[in-house]
């Protein structure tokens, strides 16, 4: 009985101090003043921003601190994402993660040395024991650095609650200088119903803004009639860089009642995809410019939004007059403001987008299957937002499956007959998506006898690809007979023109040997501080494997003094 108090007790007190977020618990994860060149909630390709990007000076190597003391519970390393990444776990119920870290403290170093090697694999994912890695508060974690996807040199930074749900860490106390307002590109008004119009239009129209002295937008005055929408393009920059971050805030007002407001404060990665349906997916396809939608369309179940009448839908009646109001703040209240003023008005003839028609129509709320000459295709059910004509077109190994401005929630699983081909070729064969620049995107290839299948959440040009050009091995740092005693590191270059690089493994007199993998510019290093050399004459050997199996075999001979 006494055990079950106490546990009601810390599970009380648990929910009772992450409903009340600590301002003062997490220092800053740097010891320089912090730069943001990503802030949480920031809009990315299918999904949010989960954390800060703190700028590191434009360089690697800068100490990354604990923020708060606690035990080490995950570490991961792999080419892509957050490349090596840690994550502490507190007392308090939250888990701080660091990532696109240069390397560890030499403590984290060595504990996650010994199982690459035992696994013989650079990418890797731990959980350390309860209590084997702890840290206090201050400890030196790593160093900052560029690995995995970073686009350059930084540090990604998450708090996270006891849910694994990322938070703003800016509402824990973490301090960014900002006086900047943000920046406001572009207002949309949307028709949402079959009688709704703007300017006796129901084609999204984007309106002319006018800057008022005090900073403030007023928006050219419509006319509207029937159930519309707002969207707005804006960006959000911080002092201390230039960068062109996300919002924290965005508020409607219809007469100067509330109806809508979204904030960037916590979210959960299930729901993270949801942001296809937040934004105006096709115009950003199409413009590379992102829309917001200030209201809530049918399967968005997304948790940012805070006060919301009849879903941020604004409710035009004709002979009225309406007067609208968008509110872009950031965290620090730097508000930035739109006037809309609206005139009702009914009209009987509207100007109304062609939406063409196909055969195939997809439900979102059922399964949906195709067949044509040697292609399958097979979208499951809530995959799509909302109904949609696809347009679907074969041709000999090649479909075009629609464009890629309808966005796909689950994955569509498209299959091709390869039976037309040798047992040989279909070695050889991979499917690919066609890109911008004409060239093929390397897609897993599942095969299974005369089926070879990829599942893609992306609308496109899906094709059989060959590839029988092996990877290319370049050293960049040793040669044959080369002495290289004073070398730290050896490095080599790798590249595969066409499926991409799958695998590469090396070994120096025939033990296997540790090489980072940065995918970004095809490099390969060994840290000769390892120490597993111990001859003067050694022989390097380094295979390397493509995604269809053509590989290349690089041996070399270096000389180093034990």
């Amino acid at each position: 009985m006494r055990a079950l108090t106490l546990f009601l007790f810390f599970t009380l007190s648990l929910g009772y101090g992450q409903k009340n977020t600590p301002k003062d618990y997490f220092t800053h994860p740097l010891d320089i003043p912090l730069a943001v060149s990503g802030t949480f909630g920031e809009l990315r390709s299918n999904h949010f921003h989960s954390g800060l990007d703190l700028k590191t000076e434009g360089r690697e190597g800068l100490n990354v601190y604990a923020s708060a003391a606690g035990t080490v519970t995950r570490i991961k390393i792999s080419h892509h994402g957050y490349g090596k990444a840690i994550y502490i776990a507190h007392p308090n119920g939250y888990t701080t993660v660091y990532a696109h870290l240069q390397k560890f403290s030499p403590t984290i170093e060595a504990y996650i040395k010994k199982r690459q090697y035992a696994k013989e694999s650079y990418e890797i994912e731990l959980f350390p024991k309860s209590g084997s890695l702890t840290l206090k508060q201050g400890d030196i974690i790593g160093l900052s650095g560029n690995t995995g996807g970073s686009g350059g040199p930084h540090l990604h930074f998450e708090i996270r609650d006891s849910k694994a749900r990322p938070m703003n860490p800016l509402s824990f106390g973490v301090k960014v200088a900002d006086t900047k307002k943000p920046t406001i590109n572009g207002l949309w008004v949307y028709s949402l119903d079959e009688k709704a119009h703007v300017n006796q239009s129901q084609t999204p129209s984007k309106l002319r803004l006018t800057p008022q002295e005090d900073g403030s937008f007023k928006a050219e005055k419509i006319t509207a009639f029937g159930k519309i929408g707002v969207g707005v393009s804006t960006i959000d920059q911080q002092n201390l860089a230039n960068n062109k971050n996300g919002i924290y805030s965005i508020v409607t007002e219809v007469n100067g009642n509330q109806n809508f407001s979204l904030e960037m404060n916590k979210f959960s990665f299930s729901e993270t995809r949801y942001i296809n349906r937040l934004i105006d997916y096709s115009h950003y396809k199409k413009n590379r410019n992102r829309i917001t939608k200030l209201f809530i369309e049918n399967n968005n179940p997304l948790s940012i939004y805070k006060n919301k009448v009849d879903k941020g839908v604004i409710t035009i009646e004709d002979s009225l007059s309406y007067a609208l109001k968008v509110m872009v703040k950031d965290f620090k209240n730097n508000t930035t403001i739109i006037d809309i003023p609206v005139q009702g008005k009914s009209v009987k003839e509207i100007s109304k987008p062609e939406i063409p028609k196909t055969e195939d129509l997809v439900k979102s709320n059922e399964n949906w299957t195709y067949h044509s000459g040697i292609f399958d295709l097979f979208i499951p059910k809530g995959s799509l937002y909302e109904d949609a004509y696809l347009d679907i077109k074969v041709k000999g190994d090649t479909i075009k499956i629609h464009e890629d401005e309808i966005p796909l929630h689950k994955n569509m699983t498209v299959v091709f007959d390869v039976s037309n081909y040798s047992e040989s070729d279909r070695k050889k064969l991979f499917i690919g998506r066609i890109n911008y620049k004409k060239e093929p995107y390397y897609f897993r290839t599942y095969r299974k006898g005369n089926r070879f299948s990829a599942r893609t959440r992306t609308f496109g040009t899906y094709s059989l690809f060959e590839d029988r050009e092996n990877p290319t091995i370049v050293p960049v740092n040793v040669s044959d007979k080369k002495w290289m005693s004073k070398a730290t590191h050896l490095k080599i270059k790798i590249h595969d023109a066409k499926s991409g690089v799958d695998s590469y493994r090396a070994t120096i007199n025939g033990k296997f040997v540790l090489m980072e993998y940065d995918y970004k510019t095809g490099m390969l290093v060994y840290d000769f501080n390892d120490k597993i050399i111990t001859d003067t004459e050694n022989k390097f050997k380094l295979i390397v494997l493509d995604n269809v199996g053509n590989s290349t075999t690089f041996e070399t001979i270096f000389f180093r003094k034990p």
